[in-house]
């Protein structure tokens, strides 16, 4: 077993190894204890439902409150985590703490797994992160509890601080809110500050990746020590917060009281950074509102975060090379530093691929179910993007629009990139090149 291990790529090591823990948990939700009523559940159903949590998507096929039990709930919950936090990170961690050495073939692929620019101090890297992680975790969990201790008890209130916590910080999206209404969300939150504050906080420090922590934590308020990476995240995460905010607050919830106009505004502007949750009814959304979550589900989190989607450093790289070539510049730069023609050239292959995968999707399963198409393609843009926010028609899909959705969800939180890679690792880089002529486009 170690020898084949050793024969994979980094790639291949956390392809496989989030395959395995999904499989896993497939079957441990099919357990007859694992549902309310005591029953086999279907491997489709566990399936998607396991695919959804490792991956951190939020999409269901059944209501996670009313149908899994508490054990259920609990198998859901440790798959969040550990595909919030990822496969190797977990598999390093354990390691370290039974005194084991960590390999360089581990070093690399964790490096790999949480897209740190270099090898060096990736333990240390690794022990940081899990202990933020803990500590973001329970302050969420805590300014959560009293609200939710209220409305469902004590025992009760404290299960729930801590399950939706470790649903937002690893941007999944499962909530036990189906308990007050089926597929219900946060819904019945939409004016509680405390909620809104915890589980937007929580998904936006999930969201802007573990090496941008490290960062803050390093340099503090001293922003131009940051990495350029960093401040490209933040720059750019800052941007896609507030202009989708803005537009939600004057065009989308007009009707509402001002208080839930702000907060219905900010939520729904956070939560499209692939975190599943919504405090506001979806199906109300104008047809311009839904093509903008499409957008900015399909944009999702930033590299190595517990978030999905294209990343926002991608579309960065992407916008600031439009600008320059509008500019007549010959690279693309950031903060006084120029970005390689590689970087340009994975950012546009993710962009076609993305675009590909949930276009796709969404147009087949819109003529297998016979579903408007835009509807069709904000479920497929939000298992692409690991987000989870739905239109409600999940549920009631064919198992062939399901699989679908599984391989999307999967696509989305491996990534695209890393599956062409594992798929071409054997292949050697050649360094010939074919001769040169010019291509009008445009």
């Amino acid at each position: 077993m170690k020898q084949i291990i050793k024969q994979l790529s980094s790639s291949q090591i956390i392809i496989l190894g989030f395959a395995a823990v999904i499989l896993l948990g497939s079957l441990l939700l099919m357990l007859p204890f694992a549902s309310q009523q005591g029953r086999v559940t279907n491997f489709a159903d566990a399936l998607f439902t396991a695919t959804s949590a490792v991956c951190v998507t939020g999409l269901i096929v059944h209501d996670t409150a009313t149908y899994w039990s508490s054990f259920g709930h609990a198998v859901i919950l440790i798959l969040i985590q550990i595909g919030g936090m990822g496969i190797v990170t977990i598999a390093v961690a354990v390691a370290a703490v039974s005194g084991r050495q960590i390999s360089l073939k581990q070093r690399s692929t964790m490096q790999e797994g949480i897209s740190a620019h270099q090898v060096g101090g990736i333990v240390r890297l690794t022990g940081f992160i899990i202990k933020m992680t803990l500590i973001f975790e329970l302050a969420g969990a805590l300014l959560m509890a009293p609200d939710f201790c209220r409305e469902f008890g004590l025992g009760k209130g404290i299960w729930y601080a801590v399950f939706h916590s470790i649903s937002a910080f690893c941007n999944a999206g499962f909530d036990l809110m189906g308990v007050k209404a089926p597929y219900s969300s946060l819904t019945g939150f939409v004016r509680s500050p405390l909620i809104n504050l915890a589980v937007m906080a929580l998904i936006t420090i999930g969201g802007i990746g573990f090496l941008t922590w490290d960062d803050m934590a390093k340099n503090r308020f001293h922003f131009r020590k940051y990495r350029m990476q960093s401040k490209v995240i933040l720059l750019t995460s800052g941007i896609l917060v507030l202009l989708p905010a803005l537009y939600f607050f004057f065009f989308e919830f007009g009707g509402a009281p001002l208080s839930e106009r702000v907060w219905g505004s900010l939520f729904q502007s956070v939560t499209t950074r692939t975190a599943g949750f919504n405090t506001v009814d979806l199906t109300k959304l104008s047809e311009v509102g839904v093509a903008l979550f499409i957008l900015l589900m399909l944009v999702g989190g930033s590299p190595g975060s517990t978030a999905g989607g294209m990343k926002t450093t991608t579309l960065a790289v992407l916008l600031s090379t439009a600008v320059s070539v509008f500019r007549n510049r010959e690279s693309t730069n950031f903060f006084g530093r120029r970005i390689g023609d590689d970087t340009v050239r994975n950012a546009a292959t993710i962009l076609v691929l993305y675009a590909f995968l949930f276009l796709t999707g969404g147009c087949v399963i819109s003529r297998i179910e016979g579903l408007p198409l835009l509807t069709c393609l904000f479920e497929t843009a939000s298992a692409v993007g690991t987000v989870g926010l739905t239109l409600g028609i999940t549920p009631d899909l064919g198992i062939v629009s399901h699989i679908i959705l599984i391989l999307l969800m999967y696509t989305g939180r491996v990534g695209g990139l890393t599956l062409i890679f594992s798929a071409l690792s054997g292949n050697r880089k050649s360094t010939a090149k074919l001769p040169q002529e010019k291509l009008t486009v445009g």
